[in-house]
């Protein structure tokens, strides 16, 4: 029932004006950052941020390490996500989304640990905390704390 009302849910949040319009595949990704952040408690802004890092908007994109998507979710997690689908851009946002939501609950709200688990995968993290060291894994942190910096600069522009 879920996905129904999902989809339901996304028809919705297009304007009445824009019925009969055409979205393009950046606006109608937005548009499924925007509503899976709220509806996961996550900023909009971050989950912003982490599509621009990870796959800078290409919903068909799949990483040397074999993750895929707008989110790039590996296999795995996509599976434990739910996500069957994932080139589907409403199906790997919400799995990335959820995701988010579950390392920021697991971290509690620590950024910096969130995004070093969802670029490594949560085990390490866990185990070893901001005692973690990996210069790929540093950078990739920083990337998104810059790009979510950005976003947050565009929103109160707006």
């Amino acid at each position: 029932m879920r996905g129904a009302r999902t989809l339901l849910s996304l028809a919705l949040v297009t304007s009445p004006a824009l019925i009969g319009q055409t979205l393009s595949a950046h606006e109608y990704s937005e548009r499924c950052a925007n509503y899976y952040a709220r509806e996961y408690g996550i900023s909009p802004e971050l989950v912003r941020a982490v599509i621009q890092v990870e796959s800078g908007w290409q919903p068909g994109i799949v990483s040397p390490k074999g993750a895929l998507g707008l989110m790039q979710l590996m296999p795995g997690t996509a599976q434990q996500f739910g996500v069957s689908r994932p080139f589907w851009i409403h199906e790997n946002v919400r799995g990335g989304v959820a995701y988010l939501a579950r390392l920021n609950s697991l971290f509690h709200g620590d950024l910096r640990l969130v995004m070093a688990a969802y670029a490594v995968g949560e085990q390490p993290i866990r185990a070893r905390g901001l005692a973690y060291s990996s210069p790929e894994v540093y950078s990739y942190v920083q990337r998104v704390a810059g790009q979510y910096r950005a976003e947050l600069r565009r929103k109160v522009r707006r």
